[in-house]
């Protein structure tokens, strides 16, 4: 293959990439709104589940609800693929919860995650992944319509094993991450995953047209009663019970 040959083709691979990560942040509308709240609720109640299997993990339960305590925010992705998109690229949806100044969690909204590799270990297709918001900088990033972990917000892997806590965190990161493979931990950063907010979910789940993420997160208005089981555990959590 000669030089020219050589470039135009990686710049096709390239290129291809970028469209892949880019799709993670774009879902295809459903067009069905019924459709998109029965989704959005299921996504709920499937992350209260990865809360649960977090918080209760002898491997990282005991760093996770030690740093929930002072989190501003978490976000929750109970599935996160790899393979999904080309070129190894990766993408799940998850639900983000942010807290108020009185200790009350609001939301959730709902944002896609991708990554060109998340680092997992070899054969694993598919991963539970845990971020924790730990500053004001990192908020705002989120309320973005994408975000790219480590250049809008810093991010470092979460600590994890024996004798883990929230005093052996990286306390200057932003976002604090925790993924979890086939029950093995990546012990990933996530640095230059590419998040999205989902709009169509966004929308259907509170029942009114371009809802923003700001109020849902930081007005608290509109609400969904049916996120009052996820909202229930993860104060639970944050304050040690």
């Amino acid at each position: 293959m000669n030089r020219k040959t050589s470039s135009g083709a990686m710049r096709i691979v390239f290129t291809a990439l970028m469209v892949a990560v880019a799709a993670v942040g774009a879902p295809p509308a459903s067009g069905d709104s019924a459709k998109d709240a029965g989704d959005a609720q299921q996504l709920v109640e499937r992350a209260k589940l990865t809360v649960d299997s977090f918080a209760t993990d002898g491997t990282v339960g005991k760093p996770v609800r030690s740093l929930l305590k002072n989190a501003k925010g978490v976000y929750i992705a109970p599935e996160v693929l790899r393979g999904a998109f080309v070129i190894g690229a990766s993408g799940g949806s998850g639900v983000l919860l942010v807290r108020d100044d009185k200790g009350q969690w609001k939301g959730p909204a709902f944002y896609t995650i991708g990554q060109a590799s998340f680092g997992l270990q070899a054969g694993a297709d598919k991963s539970e992944v845990v971020l924790l918001i730990m500053s004001d900088r990192g908020v705002s990033a989120m309320l973005s319509n994408s975000i790219k972990l480590g250049a809008d917000a810093s991010v470092a892997a979460g600590p994890v094993g024996a004798g883990a806590t929230a005093e052996t965190a990286n306390v200057s990161a932003d976002i604090l991450s925790f993924v979890r493979a086939k029950g093995l931990y990546a012990g990933a950063s996530l640095e230059g995953a590419v998040m999205a907010k989902r709009d169509g979910l966004n929308e259907a789940y509170y029942n009114k047209n371009d809802v923003t993420t700001r109020e849902i997160l930081i007005q608290g208005t509109p609400e969904n009663k049916q996120a009052v089981p996820l909202k229930t555990e993860i104060s639970k959590l944050a304050i040690g019970k």
